[in-house]
């Protein structure tokens, strides 16, 4: 993999709309991964106190944040005086996860993090019969 680029988490912590297992998940495998990341607990809640935060964070090259909806995002960026880059945006440089509507899989495999041991066991040997049907 190329170069790590870093990772900026919210937990959703007061607004409540991303789904709880998505973020538990996203959140667990983010921790055993080599991956750095900052968590933070809610950003509507940075944005809506304009925490100056998020002027750092928002100018960090190649950022991803896993959050809820893009659009959402690069709002709340910008009421709180950080908004990213639109050129940075078109290009990819930065790019936003939606846990709103992706799964966790889907979040993780775009971050480069792969699976839980459980799946990958499943994945790798179909003959498993005591990982067949198994719930995590």
């Amino acid at each position: 993999m190329s170069e790590k680029r870093p990772i900026l988490y919210c937990r959703c912590a007061y607004a409540k709309v991303l789904p709880e297992e998505v973020k538990d998940q996203v959140l667990a495998r983010l921790i055993d991964s080599d991956q750095p990341f900052e968590s933070v607990s809610d950003l509507c809640e940075m944005s809506a106190r304009k925490d100056p935060g998020l002027v750092p964070l928002s100018q960090q090259p190649g950022l991803r944040i896993v959050a809820c909806y893009p659009r959402a995002v690069k709002w709340l960026f910008s009421a709180a005086g950080a908004p990213l880059d639109s050129n940075e945006m078109k290009t990819g440089q930065i790019e936003i996860l939606n846990m709103r509507i992706e799964s966790a899989d889907a979040v993780c495999s775009k971050l480069g993090i792969a699976s839980s041991d459980l799946n990958s066991t499943q994945a790798s040997d179909p003959s498993d019969t005591q990982a067949s049907g198994a719930k995590p």
